[in-house]
């Protein structure tokens, strides 16, 4: 059976069995038919030092790690299909490594950023020349980047907070994530009293008064869509001064945990504050730790420059 015959069947098995779709198929083929042209003697005979050289010879032409790491994902389900099968009596793919993938560093703003966008909602949220439905929008955008900066909910968590949140007025409140995990979050007095105003403005709008939500709208949810808070957020920015493309609400979640690194918070409670299930998602932010090292060991230790 020729290479090209036997990439066809596994296509099909893929297409029957598994149920892959159209694009998923479409792109098995392409990567599959790429190594077969690049290899001498044929794709199903290729052994694991002709599977090497392909992914070598890749990486010189330019393809980024993911592409690399895609192409060597399809040559593995191809030959253990053939092993399988019986068309084959060993699997040349089993001893060769991903390419290194470099997480990218998570978006991020300065706390000098991040003060100057806060301080222009709290000055729209105060500003008495407002009226009406501009006023009560201030006011709501001003309660949700002092909660969002307070506590690196996630905005899906965040625009769907309880009503009851606000009316209690706690210091920490328990908000439910990913896998239904509950969580204790802390809140500041800031944030507080920017949920307390939004509350007291909220609870004279009949429209908004009886809604579960902290946040509501006329949604299919009942709560503020997550798009128009972003929305909002990059035109508040705009007019803080700051580049609307550089901001989004997963920016300030950014923004929460990499300052409380930077002040000396522990990774594990980082982990635990933005709800995060293995640690291993939260070491995206080791670089701040190893920021503030080297900065402690400039400024403190005797023998530094």
């Amino acid at each position: 059976m020729s290479s090209a015959a036997r990439i066809e069947a596994f296509l099909e098995m893929m297409s029957a069995e598994r149920g892959a779709a159209e694009n998923t198929l479409a792109g098995y083929r392409r990567d599959l038919e790429d190594a077969a042209a690049a290899i001498k003697g044929g794709l199903a005979s290729a052994g694991s030092a002709d599977i090497g050289a392909y992914l070598d010879g890749i990486a010189a032409r330019g393809f980024a790690p993911t592409s690399q790491a895609r192409k060597l994902s399809a040559l593995r389900q191809f030959f253990r299909f053939l092993y399988a099968e019986g068309l084959r009596g060993d699997d040349p793919t089993g001893t060769l490594d991903s390419p290194k993938q470099g997480r990218p560093l998570p978006k991020t703003m300065g706390e000098a950023e991040t003060g100057r966008l806060l301080d222009r909602a709290a000055l729209e949220a105060a500003d008495p020349a407002q009226g009406g439905g501009e006023a009560l929008a201030a006011l709501r955008l001003h309660a949700l980047v002092e909660v969002l900066y307070a506590t690196g909910l996630r905005v899906s968590e965040l625009v769907a907070l309880p009503v009851a949140v606000a009316q209690r007025d706690d210091r920490f409140f328990l908000v439910r994530g990913k896998g239904n995990k509950e969580r204790m979050v802390p809140l500041s007095a800031k944030a507080r009293a920017a949920m307390k105003a939004w509350l007291e403005a909220r609870e004279k709008v009949p429209a908004l008064a009886g809604s579960p939500f902290l946040f509501p709208a006329g949604s299919d949810s009942g709560h503020l869509p997550r798009q128009v808070f972003a929305r909002e957020l990059k035109g508040l920015a705009a007019r803080a001064g700051i580049a609307a493309a550089r901001i989004s609400p997963h920016v300030l979640r950014h923004a929460f945990a990499s300052h409380l690194l930077q002040n000396g918070a522990d990774l594990r409670a980082v982990q635990q504050l933005l709800g995060h299930a293995d640690i291993s998602t939260t070491q995206i932010y080791t670089h701040v730790l190893e920021e503030r090292l080297v900065r402690l060991v400039n400024e403190h230790h005797p023998l530094a420059d």
